[in-house]
């Protein structure tokens, strides 16, 4: 029996794939569980119209990330910190100041999505990155400055 799969199935195929698989298997497991459909005309151009629209959604949030990266790329933040002796700063700059200082320039993101390996625990200036999407990533500049006294 020809079915069109509609979600993923391990070891038979990708959505949208039509396949061929026994008439028990598809009537008593696949198509009950929203898995498949059987492969008629209609049923393949339905599903093609919804990949269509999907591929259409996706093409679209990759243009909103790639203009929200050309900004993110253009942004520098400067975090001032107290520093000690030596020019050691006392704590860290991490995802959560960035993303408030980004909050502060009216760039709204997740401090999920910014990628450091550790927090910035040095004066410097340092190239941060931004996962905005699974095939776009910003670099923020971040230039960690001593905070000035105002007894100096």
């Amino acid at each position: 029996m020809k079915i069109v799969l509609i979600n993923d199935v391990a070891k038979l195929g990708a959505a949208g794939d039509v396949v061929d698989v026994k008439a028990g298997y598809a009537r008593n497991y696949l198509i009950p569980g929203g898995m498949a459909l059987k492969a008629d005309p209609r049923n393949i151009k339905m599903l093609e119209a919804q990949k269509r629209l999907a591929d259409a959604k996706v093409m679209r949030e990759l243009k909103t990330h790639k203009a929200m990266a050309a900004k993110l790329t253009k942004t520098e933040l400067i975090a001032r910190v107290q520093v000690g002796e030596e020019d050691k700063i006392f704590g860290s700059v991490t995802t959560a100041n960035i993303a408030e200082m980004l909050a502060e320039k009216g760039v709204e993101i997740d401090r999920r999505i910014i990628i450091l390996a550790e927090p910035i625990k040095a004066l410097g200036v340092y190239n941060v990155p931004v996962k905005l999407h699974t095939d776009v990533t910003a670099f923020v500049k971040v230039r960690v400055e001593p905070l000035k006294d105002e007894n100096e």
